[in-house]
């Protein structure tokens, strides 16, 4: 296998570490504890495994992973980069390429450098909300304070409205919100954050850890969706998977099971997100996992309730997803709702 794919994974592995370590240190300095550290670890999840992969095949030498030798002599991760700049220079309309320079620039702590590649992937596609994210990050962690305002916060706000389950999106406008002293507004972001995090992972347990610190810096006064956890309707879902659909059932997908308005806009009024390995499952909708603290379970009298098994573990339906419902039912319903998911997404 050639050089160049051993040094581009091993430089995304050492900036993984770097990213993790070092903004933990430089904000628990000013504040007492990170709010920046769990972001920073959305952005190794998310961004660095589509980094490395995406630029190997895009400069590397793919075939030499069949062991076929190739010609051409390993380069360095500066190098890779370089032909990508140059590609990009002779396509500058290829918004893929922007997107994975900019991925591999923050992923080198050249934040300054990622932000203008994301600005020119806006400038491509303006909303790009990958971009819009990124980009709000990028420029967060160019700044010497790491403050997420001005541009970077309307950026952040524009993709969570148009993709209000942006885990990265939530996460860094809940930041910005927590930076500005508006602790309670933070926590209620965190908030819509949870229910898309896998139950008890690590980075659920952080978030809820930042909720309570968030909670306790506003006065013991909680966010307002965390009120709705105890009150309000609560609806309980059964989800099994059929038989016929087993062996469709990829490794890593994540289970959603939600509910929305029988008629308005497609945004869940409550949405918890699962591993869909441990079908069949069991989970209770309630206030706590709405979208949007003014379109949530007690906002209306009937809601469709579905479940949807993704894949790729992203919120929105792609074809190939597993669906199944229970159909419309009241919102003050006691009794378990069933749902069997048994149909494939077109």
């Amino acid at each position: 296998m050639k050089l160049a794919f051993y040094l581009i994974a091993a430089v995304m592995i050492a900036a993984a570490l770097a990213l993790l370590l070092w903004p933990l240190v430089r904000h628990g300095r000013r504040q007492g504890r990170s709010a920046g550290i769990f972001a920073l670890a959305l952005v190794v999840a998310f961004a660095l495994p589509l980094a490395a992969g995406g630029l190997y095949l895009l400069v590397g030498t793919p075939v030499a992973l069949d062991g076929v030798p190739a010609a051409q002599p390993a380069m360095d991760i500066d190098q890779a980069v370089a032909e990508l700049r140059g590609h990009l220079k002779q396509q500058p309309g290829d918004l893929q390429g922007w997107m994975l320079l900019a991925q591999t620039e923050a992923a080198m702590h050249r934040n300054a450098q990622a932000r203008d590649a994301y600005e020119q992937a806006l400038r491509i596609d303006p909303h790009n909300g990958s971009a819009m994210v990124g980009w709000a990050e990028a420029d967060s962690m160019a700044r010497a304070d790491h403050r997420i305002e001005g541009k970077a916060l309307e950026l952040l706000q524009q993709a969570v409205q148009a993709d209000p389950a942006s885990q990265r999106g939530l996460w860094l406008l809940g930041i910005s919100q927590f930076q500005h002293d508006d602790y309670a507004t933070a926590a209620a972001t965190w908030h819509r954050l949870l229910p898309l995090l896998d139950p008890g992972s690590t980075v659920a347990n952080a978030v809820t850890e930042q909720i309570a610190v968030a909670e306790a810096r506003a006065g013991g006064k909680p966010a307002p969706d965390a009120k709705a956890s105890s009150a309000g309707p609560k609806l309980a879902v059964q989800v099994e998977l059929a038989p016929t659909l087993r062996d469709k059932l990829k490794p890593g997908a994540a289970l959603f099971v939600y509910a929305r308005a029988e008629s308005g806009p497609p945004m869940p009024l409550a949405v918890a997100r699962l591993d869909a390995a441990k079908l069949p499952a069991r989970v209770t909708l309630t206030d706590a996992m709405a979208m949007a603290p003014q379109l949530k379970l007690s906002s209306t009298d009937k809601v469709f309730v579905g479940a949807r098994v993704s894949a790729s573990g992203q919120a929105i339906a792609q074809p190939g997803d597993l669906e199944g419902d229970a159909g419309v039912v009241s919102v003050d319903r006691t009794d378990p709702i069933r749902i069997v998911i048994d149909k494939v997404h077109p």
